[in-house]
């Protein structure tokens, strides 16, 4: 069954937004991270979404821990990260519709904190805030048919990622399937379920923005509790993904190399181009350097020259044609 939803005018301007700022990160080849920035947006990752729950280590921290250096922290906040760090670098090994993923990545995160991670819950659980039950989850024994509907949801629902990847977080956190880890656990898997549509969201670190107000995360998840929806929660997680891919596209520090243009126009695969299509892709380059980057092109074997001058046409050398 379809978990339950109201499509809201916010929520299509909110798509069409985050659509449209998606082009302009394929047009400025931001789909391609630098090392650099994936670096900076995996550190910022892992240090919000753990800062969420309440780790202390700080980003400079972090980086160390990445970097194979040891640090001086509390043991419990250290292996948080050193467990986030193994399941971040290894994104590919999980597949978002499969739910035994889903339990190897909770046993991941969770390894050396909980009694055995990877479970689903065999008690009852409620969520405190302060002095008030914020939220009382579904009895554990329905925990394994809640989430075998909400996969199969993932697997053969027509939504689009962007909606799904919302839904599924919501719902994960209402079902609280993990006597704990379900908060990151919930970050996570909807990075997934957004990756499997474009690459670019493994590096989008949106967890930022909500770690910034903790505040709107939590009553977001409250208001949906409140009218046995997710819509509030998917108008609130759009929002965080449309500013922070407005943010990835603020992004200046990189310098493209004319290795970096050759490979990203390769891509393209476009079969038959001129210099001036050539250009239109990189605006910020003169004709010289267009000119001296198809050369090295046709030279690598990449492009097939015909032609002079201003009649000058390239044609993109495939397996096939070889």
């Amino acid at each position: 069954m379809k978990p339950p939803y109201e499509i809201t005018s916010e929520m299509l301007r909110l798509i069409t937004s985050v659509s449209e700022k998606i082009g302009a990160v394929n047009a400025s080849f931001l789909n391609r991270p630098s090392p650099k920035l994936r670096k900076q947006n995996r550190i910022k990752t892992i240090y919000s979404s753990l800062k969420i729950e309440g780790n202390t280590l700080t980003e400079e921290q972090i980086t160390a821990l990445l970097e194979n250096k040891r640090i001086v922290g509390p043991k419990k906040d250290v292996i948080e990260v050193l467990n986030a760090i193994q399941v971040y670098e290894n994104l590919e090994k999980y597949k978002p519709s499969d739910e035994a993923t889903f339990f190897k990545a909770h046993r991941v995160l969770m390894e050396n904190l909980i009694d055995k991670p990877g479970k689903y819950r065999n008690q009852g659980v409620g969520i405190v805030k302060g002095s008030k039950v914020q939220h009382v989850a579904p009895p554990y024994e329905n925990v394994p048919f809640l989430m075998k509907d909400l996969f199969e949801y993932l697997k053969n629902g027509d939504d689009i990622e962007l909606i799904k990847g919302c839904v599924f977080h919501y719902e994960m956190e209402f079902i609280h399937p993990f006597l704990d880890g379900n908060g990151r656990m919930g970050r996570l898997w909807q990075t997934l379920i957004l990756m499997e549509k474009n690459p670019i969201f493994e590096f989008l670190p949106f967890e930022t923005l909500i770690s910034n107000d903790q505040q709107k995360y939590y009553k977001a998840l409250a208001d949906s509790d409140k009218f046995g929806q997710s819509t509030k929660f998917i108008e609130y997680m759009l929002t965080v993904i449309d500013i922070s891919i407005s943010e990835l596209l603020n992004y200046n520090d990189r310098t493209f190399t004319e290795q970096n243009r050759l490979e990203y126009f390769v891509s393209l695969n476009k079969s038959q181009f001129s210099r001036k299509d050539y250009m239109a892709i990189f605006k910020d380059i003169s004709s010289a350097t267009a000119s001296r980057d198809l050369k090295k092109g046709a030279e690598l074997n990449l492009f097939q020259k015909t032609g002079e001058k201003n009649k000058t046409i390239y044609k993109l050398i495939t397996v096939n044609n070889k």
